[in-house]
C-alpha cells in the first residue's frame, strides 16, 4: 500500500477523506491503524480503507507514514515502530511542540522526516497546513508530501522555528473564529434574529471577508476601511472594538497558544 495512518482521529479522517476524494490515492492504497476499534469501524464503513489494530502493520504497508496520534503518544508509538521503519520510507508527523530535532532523536536513525501543522478546516477541504523537513527529505519528497496535504486545502513551507507560530495562527485559530460566531450570532439573537439564521449570518460573513483577504490581495486594514463609512455604524461598532481591546485580546491569545506549543 502507498499510504499509512497510525492513528485515525478526526484530523486524519479529513485529511484521508480529502485524498481519496481528490483521487490521488485510491481507498484500498491506504492503511490506517488506530487503538479504538470505533475509529476503525468509522474508518471502514465511512471511508473504505484497510483498518488493523497494529502499528508495525502499518509501516509494513506502507510507503509513506502519517503519525497521526496525539503529542503525548508520540514516543511510544515510536519506539514500538522503530525496528521495523526503514530509513528510505517518508514520516510525516502532524503533533504540536515535536521537533524535527526531538523525532531524529526518538528515532535514533537517519529519517525522512517531515513534520506538518493542518487544521480543523481541513475537513470541509479549507484547511492550511505550515510544514517544514529535515535534512534527508528531497525536495521531489517534500513536493509529494505537499500533493497530498493539498488534497484538503493548501500548504506553506516555513521554517522550524516558525512552527508554533503556525500553530496559534491556523491550527489553533479555528476555536478563536468559532468563539466570534457564536459571539455576533448570541448578538443577534438578543436584538430578535433567531438563532439558526443568527448562525448563518455571522458564518457566512467571516467566509465573504476570508476570501475577501485572499483574493483580492488587499491588506485587511484597507478592507477594513471600505466598510467604515464616515459616522456610520461599522466604525462605531470598531469604536468599541478598540475600547474593549479586541485586538490586543487575540494578540495575547495567540502568543499564549504558541508558547504552549513551544513547551509540549
Amino acid at each position: 500500500m502507498k499510504l499509512g495512518f497510525i492513528g485515525c482521529g478526526n484530523m486524519a479522517s479529513a485529511m484521508i477523506g480529502g485524498i481519496i476524494a481528490k483521487g490521488l490515492y485510491k481507498a484500498e492504497d491506504i492503511i490506517v491503524s488506530d487503538a479504538l476499534e470505533a475509529s476503525l469501524q468509522k474508518a471502514r464503513t465511512e471511508l473504505k480503507v484497510n483498518t488493523t489494530s497494529d502499528n508495525k502493520e502499518v509501516v509494513a504497508k506502507a510507503e509513506i507514514i502519517v503519525l497521526s496520534v496525539k503529542p503525548q503518544f508520540y514516543e511510544e508509538v515510536i519506539e514500538e515502530i522503530n525496528k521495523e521503519v526503514k530509513e528510505e520510507q517518508l514520516v510525516i508527523t502532524i503533533a504540536p511542540g515535536k521537533t524535527l530535532k526531538w523525532l531524529d532523536e526518538t528515532f535514533g536513525k537517519p529519517m525522512k522526516l517531515i513534520r506538518c501543522m493542518p487544521n480543523t478546516p481541513a475537513l470541509v477541504g479549507e484547511g492550511i497546513t505550515g510544514v517544514c523537513a529535515n535534512e534527508n527529505v528531497t525536495e521531489e519528497e517534500l513536493n509529494k508530501a505537499g500533493e497530498i496535504l493539498n488534497c484538503f486545502g493548501s500548504y506553506e513551507v516555513v521554517p522550524e522555528h516558525l512552527m508554533d507560530v503556525v500553530v496559534s495562527v491556523s491550527g489553533s485559530a479555528p476555536a478563536y473564529v468559532f468563539m466570534f460566531i457564536e459571539a455576533m450570532a448570541d448578538a443577534a439573537v438578543s436584538d430578535g434574529m433567531p438563532r439558526a439564521q443568527a448562525y448563518k449570518f455571522a458564518a457566512q460573513a467571516v467566509l465573504g471577508s476570508a476570501k475577501m483577504v485572499l483574493e483580492t490581495g488587499k491588506h485587511p486594514g484597507e478592507l477594513k476601511d471600505m466598510v467604515c463609512s464616515p459616522a456610520g455604524t461599522t466604525i462605531e461598532a470598531v469604536r468599541v472594538l478598540e475600547e474593549k481591546g479586541f485586538r490586543s485580546s487575540v494578540i495575547e491569545a495567540m502568543k499564549a497558544c504558541a508558547e504552549k506549543s513551544r513547551s509540549l
